[in-house]
């Protein structure tokens, strides 16, 4: 095995800057009833062996906002996103049996958070789910946030300017389907770069340089 990782183990933020923007360049189609969209999302779905997973939910600001949880499901193909307001729609039986099968690969960030956000409109026991940020220690890479990944390992940055937007509006707008849609893309197309690459893990000082500094000082 190499020594040397194929990739950064960490990046700042003036390097991601000067990278360049990429959003998902696919179909984008929102889900907010139980129609035909919804039966057509779900058979291009089944279809599927390696989806890209998110959520959205309305931030609160203040301590007396209350949260509604959960307001979007984002699930992506390689050419197709599918964005569920899940508010209106649940999640009916046959969208938790994608949910929870081991066989369609669900790939995310912070995932058992998400789940948990979804388990509130169903219940179902999850499958199939991989947590990118428990995964990519393993080809060298120390940061964990999806912006950062995506730079380190696709070498490409995504906008996150409609993170703190409102997920529960009456009309999401285009750049919030389209930041959506990128989230879960963007954890598919990492993980299918990660399948091709060599591993190269961390070392446990590497993961924790500030309790090996610690030591150190001590």
């Amino acid at each position: 095995m190499s020594s040397q990782s194929m990739f950064p183990i960490s990046i700042s933020p003036e390097e991601i800057a000067k990278l360049e923007l990429v959003s998902f360049p696919g179909e984008i189609v929102l889900v907010d009833s139980l129609n035909d969209t919804f039966y057509a999302a779900l058979r291009y779905l089944r279809r599927q062996k390696v989806l890209g997973f998110d959520t959205e939910t309305r931030p609160t600001f203040t301590q007396d906002q209350h949260s509604n949880g959960t307001a979007l499901l984002q699930l992506s193909g390689p050419g197709r996103a599918y964005l569920f307001r899940v508010q209106k729609t649940g999640i009916p039986r046959r969208l938790a049996a994608i949910l929870a099968n081991p066989a369609i690969l669900k790939v995310g960030a912070a995932t058992i958070d998400d789940i948990r956000g979804l388990q509130k409109y169903a219940s179902f026991k999850p499958g199939g789910f991989v947590d990118l940020q428990s995964k990519v220690w393993e080809y060298g890479i120390r940061d964990k946030s999806v912006k950062k990944m995506t730079a380190i390992i696709l070498g490409v940055k995504i906008s996150k300017a409609q993170q703190l937007s409102n997920w529960e509006a009456e009309h999401l707008s285009e750049s919030q389907l389209r930041y959506a849609a990128t989230d879960a893309w963007v954890c598919r197309e990492m993980y299918m770069k990660l399948l091709k690459s060599e591993k190269n893990p961390l070392s446990d000082e590497e993961l924790h340089p500030e309790r090996y500094r610690q030591q150190d000082n001590g």
